[in-house]
């Protein structure tokens, strides 16, 4: 299992259009892809799970992947995270 920890920059938090281009990243991958926020965690290929957190600026969020590619995985989730100016 791989994970990683973000804080969100972007100051809309995570909208639609990002969680598109994640929800979009992760489906490439065979893993599992969680996305954690507070209590609660969605299936990252899933745009409605990950809208449906409604993850703010400023927020800790984890990405928690399980399968042969999640090393993989949450290393191109993190490239694009910050690519994109939502994390670091």
């Amino acid at each position: 299992m791989a994970e990683k920890t973000f804080t969100v920059i972007d100051s809309a938090g995570i909208h639609a259009r990002p969680a598109t281009v994640l929800v979009s990243t992760a489906s490439q991958f065979q893993s599992e892809i969680k996305l954690q926020y507070k209590e609660k965690q969605v299936n990252l290929k899933s745009i409605m799970g990950v809208m449906s957190l409604g993850i703010p600026s400023g927020a800790e969020i984890t990405v928690i992947a399980e399968g042969e590619d999640g090393d993989a995985a949450v290393q191109k989730l993190e490239e694009v995270l910050k690519k994109e100016g939502l994390a670091n």
